[in-house]
């Protein structure tokens, strides 16, 4: 039976996926994928590419993607003590992650350790802390400020597989959904929602042994929060000319996007200005669905599509975006929208590509 969406979304959130390490991940979704593709398989980015076939062999195939990575942290060095100094892993701050428990995953061990600034209780004697206090420095939070408490040694982290390069995470006890009235929140929301609309949206697809026209690539991606890496290298060697993109995106008035509103169409960001047919088609599908599709130009964002476009790796890019709250932080979106999107994709998928407009 297939999973329920809730429960969908809520594994895919316990799962670690740090930029390069997305495995836990990519299982969940290829177990929720090989009933619904014609061919499944893990590529050498570490993507994992279910190939659903269409009925016509001419028309043109769609590449979709949704990135399996979260943003994380990265051991800079292991301190004499034990204590960990760590980077962010994507752009990300302490104080979106939150001070509080972590998972380390060593090579040979998952250890738990604290994410931790120190003591409130000091003085200019302590100057990492006394940085960030309205009466010291004011300064923002930032990784020179923190470290990683481990209660252990250094040889006893040698011994687990912790080095620098290892990924650290947000503690699996820190990522059950919360339900708020109508809404959801998480952390990493950004990419799991979009990862369970991508199941959902193949399941309305093949739903009574439906097929698209043309051959449709679902693409659950690496190391998005790094540059679009999986992307990139799936856009090179993957048949087609279109990339579109599911992800979530900032519900800001700066936007005139709202949390509780239908999907958003995206008509450009930092990176490039998205396939004018294809957006309208999208927003064409939605409306006729009765889904209130919204519309926005993001700027200090990016995505998989547009990084692959900018790279001259795909001629054509959209992006399909899930409007969040506090995006990079506690995210929080309505718990319709994911079976919203899945809607307005699916039946996106179930028609031909737009031509080129221009």
């Amino acid at each position: 039976m297939p999973t329920p969406l809730p429960d969908l979304l809520a594994e895919l959130l316990r799962a670690y996926g740090p930029c390069g390490e997305e495995g836990a991940v990519r299982d969940v979704v290829r177990r929720e994928l090989e009933p619904l593709a014609d061919e499944v398989a893990v590529d050498a980015a570490g993507n994992l590419v279910a190939l659903v076939h269409g009925t016509d062999r001419s028309a043109p195939p769609v590449r979709v993607t949704a990135h399996l990575d979260e943003l994380s942290m990265v051991v800079k060095r292991v301190e004499p003590d034990g204590t960990l100094r760590v980077n962010s892993l994507g752009v990300m701050y302490p104080g979106n992650f939150g001070l509080g428990p972590v998972a380390v995953l060593g090579r040979r061990e998952t250890l738990t350790g604290v994410l931790t600034l120190g003591s409130e209780h000091t003085t200019p004697e302590s100057p990492r802390i006394w940085q960030t206090k309205p009466d010291g420095g004011d300064q923002a939070m930032d990784w020179t400020h923190v470290y990683v408490f481990t209660g252990r040694s250094a040889d006893d982290l040698a011994a687990a597989g912790v080095h620098p390069g290892t990924r650290v995470c947000v503690h699996a006890d820190r990522r059950e959904l919360t339900t708020v009235g109508d809404f959801l929140g998480s952390w990493f929301l950004d990419d799991r929602a979009a990862l369970t609309a991508l199941v959902a949206a193949a399941r309305l697809l093949r739903a009574d042994g439906g097929r698209p026209p043309g051959d449709v690539y679902l693409v659950a991606t690496s190391s998005e929060e790094m540059g679009g890496i999986g992307a990139l290298h799936a856009s090179r060697t993957l048949p087609g000319d279109l990339t579109l993109a599911l992800d979530v995106g900032p519900a800001e008035a700066e936007y005139q996007v709202t949390v509780d509103g239908g999907p958003v169409v995206a008509y450009a960001d930092d990176a490039v200005v998205y396939d004018r047919a294809v957006a309208d088609a999208l927003v064409d599908v939605g409306r006729e669905l009765g889904l209130d599709p919204q519309t926005a130009v993001w700027q200090s964002f990016d995505s998989d599509a547009s990084q692959a476009k900018a790279a001259g790796l795909t001629a054509r890019a959209a992006l399909l975006s899930l409007p969040t709250l506090s995006t990079h932080g506690y995210e929080v979106l309505h718990s319709g929208t994911v079976d919203r999107t899945a809607r307005l994709l699916a039946a996106f998928l179930a028609r031909p590509v737009p031509p080129v407009s221009g």
